[in-house]
């Protein structure tokens, strides 16, 4: 695209979850953009992409979580229209039960207001072919799972056709301040946000925020005689993609921070696999990246405190396809609304 002497609200740096969601924000809000981005943070491609308004580990609710929904529901409608791809797939989540006491604990957690809308209280008793659980399973309600790597490819390929695209590495050597309005290379604009994932701490103004990053790994099998159409959560999760195709993941690993797939990895998820699944599966594809994960859990929204024009989206960590949307509106209020974004939410919350 020509980039000579170009002016624009907003450029923004990354197109993972993070990105596309800051993206179509500012679109559906009149703003033009300049997304450059290289493609190198891969976590948003190979993410399982599940949404699910219950921390099914504890049994207890996300904050917003409702809120949150709602949020991401419209905007992947609205995008839907506008690039014309289905990756929003609404099946149940399906909670694997171990014991007599996870049922018992099920019930207790269904009982609160906060959950009531989103447990079953009825046990999914239907055996899945394939599939051991001698405590059958508690099903979640308004949940699925978004096609991260097809929904990314598509809206790159639409920002593409909009000309408001470019594949290349942001040089941070280049950006200039001038107050009135930011300066890189050719362009201008009055805001920049970075969006950039574990690739946060090569950025000369967001570098201390406290992302660590994780590691993850998953799998792609073929299962021929796996009779699924639901998505399972246990020690690891099942996604069912198709053609007898699934998504099997994910591992955990806070200390290697590339995105390398691993023996350590294969052998973690095979292992859990087998202690699940009771037919033949062949494994077709394996990958890994690495998660923006922020230490107590929360993303990392909000603007340099030296410079009113510098942004982040950062730190949507495992549930990136269900914050981004809600995460964007919240930036977007706060640059252009003057709105305030809650301190568990903002990066106020680690001073400088």
């Amino acid at each position: 695209m020509n980039t000579e002497k170009l002016q624009v609200d907003y450029i923004i740096v990354g197109c993972g979850l993070a990105g596309i969601s800051f993206a179509e924000t500012c679109l559906s809000n009149g703003k033009s953009i300049l997304v450059l981005d290289n493609t190198s943070q891969n976590s948003s491609t190979i993410a399982a992409g599940i949404y699910n308004p219950v921390i099914l580990k504890r049994f207890s609710g996300l904050e917003y979580a409702t809120e949150q929904l709602v949020s991401m529901n419209n905007f992947y409608l609205d995008l839907h229209r506008k690039i014309k791809i289905k990756f929003n797939h609404k099946i149940p989540v399906l909670r694997k039960f171990i014991s007599v006491e996870e049922q018992n604990n099920w019930f207790t957690a269904s009982d609160k207001a906060s959950l009531a809308p989103f447990l079953c209280t009825q046990f999914y008793k239907n055996k899945i072919t394939g599939l051991n659980s001698p405590f059958d399973y508690g099903k979640v309600l308004q949940t699925g799972f978004v096609d991260t790597a097809a929904l990314l490819h598509h809206y790159r390929n639409y920002l593409r056709q909009q000309g408001c695209y470019l594949n290349e590495t942001f040089e941070y050597h280049n950006l200039i301040n001038n107050k009135n309005n930011l300066q890189y290379k050719n362009i201008r604009a009055n805001h920049i946000v970075f969006a950039e994932g574990f690739g946060i701490h090569a950025n000369p103004y967001f570098k201390h925020l406290p992302l660590e990053g994780t590691k993850g790994e998953i799998i792609i099998i073929e299962a021929p005689d796996l009779d699924l159409n639901h998505i399972i959560n246990s020690s690891l999760y099942i996604v069912p993609l198709g053609k007898q195709q699934f998504k099997v993941g994910a591992t955990y690993d806070w200390n290697d921070k590339t995105d390398k797939i691993s023996k350590d990895g294969l052998k973690e998820l095979t292992e859990k696999l087998d202690g699940i699944i009771t037919c033949e599966y062949k494994i077709i594809n394996h990958f890994a990246g690495v998660r923006p994960t922020v230490k107590d859990r929360k993303p990392l929204l909000g603007t340099h405190f030296l410079h009113s024009n510098i942004h982040i989206i950062n730190g949507l960590g495992t549930r990136g396809v269900m914050l981004g949307p809600w995460c964007a509106k919240k930036l977007y209020d706060y640059i252009e609304n003057d709105l305030e974004i809650e301190r568990p939410y903002s990066i106020a919350r680690y001073q400088y």
